[in-house]
């Protein structure tokens, strides 16, 4: 047995880890501790502090004893608010707090997409105009061209966290490029596990999404690979066809 731990803000689709749990199909367990959320604003102020040392650490004992074998912080915005360098001080505190590896999910977006061997993407997030372009930046800190940006300006996870596959589905179709070589929607508080397949299939490119990468960045630091093609071209081993 494999456990993976994961700290999650608040409470907005943390249904999707059971749910890639099953979909894993195998003998791994993902544990998911809820953390502080504070204010919930899609803000660079109130992001900053979600995403604090001291909230991280609040979580990482519950992990432990739990026998975790590793820990991301299940939050794309409460990351890359940070910039590149930050985010690294970020999971580095993390891993030193919780005795284990650890990385976050804005971390894990630039290591899938390293895996898929994807170099240019389009973004279509759930955040404001302003928030969006702080992860289009980090994305290209991490050497990845971003060829479109899309942003719904959703202020709160909490209404990010009522979308169902229609909304999440426009967002994609609003926010794909052609030139693109992988779709990103980054906001761990939007279901995304039930819609992966539906979703490449509709654009016929890689997408990843946030919850789905941070269980993929779970596993690669536990060194753990699964064949999982519900979960998307990510988790399988043979690479999607390009429409």
């Amino acid at each position: 047995m494999t456990a993976l731990g994961f700290l999650y803000p608040g409470h907005s689709a943390e249904d999707d880890y059971p749910r890639i749990e099953q979909l894993l199909g195998s003998d791994i367990r993902l544990d998911v501790i809820h953390t502080e959320i504070g204010e919930d604003a899609h803000r660079v102020d109130a992001l900053r502090r979600m995403g604090s040392a001291e909230r991280l650490a609040a979580g990482v004992e519950e992990l432990r004893m739990a026998g975790a074998e590793s820990v991301v912080w299940a939050c794309t915005s409460g990351s890359f608010v940070y910039g590149w360098e930050g985010a690294h001080e970020q999971v580095r505190g993390l891993a030193v707090a919780a005795g284990m590896p650890a990385s976050s999910t804005s971390f894990a977006f630039v290591n899938a997409l390293r895996e898929l061997k994807a170099h240019r993407v389009a973004v279509g997030a759930t955040y404001p105009e302003d928030v969006a372009g702080l992860f289009a930046d980090f994305l290209r800190a991490g050497g990845i061209e971003v060829t479109n940006v899309h942003g719904a300006g959703i202020v709160t996870a909490a209404e990010v966290g009522t979308w169902g596959e229609a909304e999440v589905l426009t967002l994609a179709r609003e926010a794909d490029r052609p030139d693109a070589d992988a779709l990103l929607l980054p906001d761990t508080a939007l279901h995304t596990a039930a819609h992966v397949q539906t979703l490449e299939k509709e654009l016929g490119k890689p997408v990843l999404t946030a919850n789905q990468v941070t269980v993929w960045e779970g596993l690669r630091l536990a060194d753990r690979r699964v064949n999982a093609p519900r979960l998307g071209a990510l988790f399988t081993r043979e690479p999607i066809v390009q429409a």
